[in-house]
């Protein structure tokens, strides 16, 4: 009983709301026990019928016990099941489609394209469903006042750090990134009580990253993560845990639509800290653009 307790009130179970049930079950596919996957897989796929479906139902269709079925509403922040129900109903009303689908061989370019877009365009808006306005507001005010900000990713995450250096270092923060693993801790030991680390790993599970994050950490730095995984390995370092949506499956890894995410989080971030230091960050993007205006023809 303490630890269903402890998992409702765990800090990085989003408040659920009728339009993000099945983007937060999907944040936390790797932390379900294999059991409890089976049931999140038959509540993503077959949503439809699952509103109409008995705890006995669903627990035959996932091949459970009936036991499972209700640890896992518990364990996705529901008190029962009928409640976990209801919100399944008030997110169909107004479904979200994922238009993208698997684009098939047969696809003509114009299908492709409606398809990709679509799938683009619903990474900002699940991202946006996910948002959390306390720690969004916690990330503006440390980095606005941060000595330091270091940005660590690797393979395609390492492209969101290096833009996230220029967007940052523009409005006239100290900012860094570090995209190779010798590197990152290295710099990450130089940080200290003042200096946020940023880790971006759309799986959670970035070893270097990780590994950096808990360098940066034991040094007195504030971390902060963005990934597609509430409960992944980075959140445990993190003290602050930032969410994006994007769907990938195993052979999409890198897809534009996670990076979109990962930018769309740290778009909201630095346009707020703009807004909210405009004369200052006014100064930095005219000095910044003067400094590059000679090497342009």
């Amino acid at each position: 009983m303490v630890k269903q307790q402890e998992e409702l009130s765990h800090p990085l179970t989003a408040t659920i709301t009728k339009t993000n049930t099945l983007l937060h079950i999907q944040s936390l596919l790797p932390s379900f026990t294999k059991s409890e996957q089976k049931v999140a897989h038959i509540v993503l796929q077959q949503t439809d019928s699952v509103i109409y479906s008995s705890v006995i139902d669903l627990a035959e269709k996932a091949g459970v016990g009936e036991t499972t079925v209700l640890r896992f509403c518990r364990k996705i922040g529901f008190h029962g099941y009928q409640e976990f129900k209801l919100a399944l109903a008030q997110e169909l009303v107004n479904p979200v489609k994922n238009l993208h689908g698997e684009v098939g061989e047969d696809d003509s370019l114009d299908i492709i394209m409606h398809k990709v877009t679509a799938t683009n365009q619903q990474a900002i808006g699940d991202t946006s469903a996910l948002f959390q306005i306390e720690q969004l507001e916690r990330c503006v005010d440390l980095l606005q006042k941060a000595n330091t900000i270091h940005f660590y990713g690797v393979g395609t995450s390492a492209v969101t750090a290096q833009d996230a250096k220029y967007t940052f270092l523009r409005i006239g923060l100290r900012v860094d990134a570090f995209n190779e693993s010798h590197l990152q801790a290295m710099a990450a030991a130089t940080l200290g009580p003042g200096d946020v680390a940023i880790g971006l790993s759309v799986s959670g599970s970035t070893k270097d990253t990780i590994d950096s994050l808990k360098v940066a950490k034991q040094a007195g730095a504030t971390c902060i993560c963005l990934t597609h995984y509430r409960r992944s390995p980075i959140t445990n370092v993190a003290d602050i845990t930032l969410l994006t949506a994007a769907q990938e499956g195993p052979l999409q890894g890198g897809s534009l639509a996670a990076k979109i995410a990962q930018l769309h989080v740290l778009d909201v971030i630095s346009t707020t800290i703009t807004m909210r230091n405009k004369e200052k960050a006014l100064l930095y993007k005219e000095r910044t653009a003067k400094a590059v205006l000679e090497r342009k023809y």
